[in-house]
């Protein structure tokens, strides 16, 4: 009693008498140069990985070329042979469309699931993967646009489709002024099974039955088909969408404080989101004309993504670009030599890896809230 507080302790709070409780201690921040130099560094880890994943998928198969060869073919050292024609006019079309699909599927799943507040999501359980799958299909079995079909009609039908599948969903989920994550992911899971018992309808009962192997396999989702042709309209839109990404990056992560902290930060939360989905919608629909519905990379890869360089879209956007390129290279490469000579759909078997990873982190997290 009588004694002076010590230097440095607590002093009574004012007016009350009583002694304020420490203030607890502000979690450490990464310093900026350290994130600058992990991006950077991650950036360069997943260049490599996918350098490395493109020479071993264009050195094995069918006919193993060795890896040397493949490299020498790349750089134009490879003297002209049955080397060379596997190498550019079989394998290498193939590995790029999987490398161009995945990184768009991955960008549009990392902003989907933003938009959404909900890291369950993805283009796939969203249903527009399925709405796009539908769209394309219909195309194909009518065989609408002539000559034209695989560059022109079935990416439009494709978008016709996935924003009819979006509007669907969108519709499901909300009610009244308000829509919940969860609900938005279930109302999804629904539609796309929906749209996907209906493109089934539609092979099974086309007047051109010919066409039905054909066009149900690339429903489940393949790159047999690649051509160097069919390499344009993807590789650009995940180029000019991306692009398009990372200028609104600042905006995405505001979504990620919340509705009303969004908007107090002056952001039109409704028109963002519209103008966003529509341009989801748009380069799902060209990655689905392309290869087919593969599923869960979306899902996937953008939480492998937020675990390396965080949460923020200017870096996440490209790392998960990268990431994604990766993952269905990989995956083709798996699905074409697992079963050899037997050419699995490489989205059965993303289907089979992320099923239980979804399910697992539906039980870690039941509502998909952000950590």
């Amino acid at each position: 009693m009588g004694e002076k507080p010590a230097a440095g302790a607590p002093r009574s709070s004012a007016g009350t008498g009583s002694e304020a409780s420490p203030t607890p201690p502000a979690p450490a921040r990464p310093q900026p140069g350290a994130r600058r130099l992990r991006l950077p560094l991650v950036l360069g880890c997943l260049a490599v990985a996918l350098c490395a994943a493109v020479v071993a998928a264009l050195a094995l198969g069918s006919v193993w070329i060795p890896p040397g060869q493949v490299v020498a073919v790349l750089t134009g050292r490879a003297e002209p042979g049955p080397f060379r024609t596997i190498v550019l006019d079989v394998r290498l079309p193939r590995v790029l469309l999987g490398a161009v699909v995945g990184g768009g599927l991955a960008v549009v799943g990392t902003v989907l699931q933003a938009l959404v507040r909900n890291r369950l999501a993805d283009p796939f359980l969203l249903g527009i993967s399925s709405g796009a799958s539908t769209g394309a299909v219909l195309v194909l079995v009518l065989g609408i646009g002539g000559g034209v079909t695989t560059t022109v009609a079935m990416p439009a039908a494709a978008f016709a489709g996935s924003l009819l599948a979006l509007a669907l969903v969108y519709g499901l989920a909300r009610r009244g002024s308000t829509m919940s994550g969860g609900g938005l992911v279930l109302a999804g899971v629904a539609v796309s099974y929906i749209l996907s018992a209906l493109t089934t309808l539609i092979l099974v009962v086309s007047a051109r039955p010919e066409h039905f192997q054909e066009a149900l396999y690339w429903s489940l989702g393949g790159l047999g088909s690649a051509r160097w042709a069919t390499l344009v309209p993807p590789a650009v839109a995940l180029v000019a969408g991306t692009a398009l990404l990372m200028a609104l990056a600042r905006p995405l992560d505001l979504l990620l404080a919340g509705e009303e902290g969004a908007t107090v930060l002056g952001l039109d939360t409704s028109r963002f989101r519209a103008a966003v989905f529509v341009l989801a919608s748009l380069v799902t629909a060209v990655m689905v004309a392309a290869s087919g519905a593969v599923g869960f990379i979306g899902l996937l890869v953008p939480h492998a993504a937020r675990m390396a360089v965080g949460a923020g879209h200017r870096a996440l956007l490209p790392v998960a670009a990268l990431a994604g390129a990766v993952a269905l290279v990989v995956a083709d490469l798996a699905a074409r030599t697992v079963a050899a000579p037997q050419d699995i759909p490489v989205g059965v078997l993303t289907a089979l890896i992320g099923g239980p990873v979804f399910l697992w982190l539906m039980r870690r997290r039941p509502e998909g809230a952000p950590e």
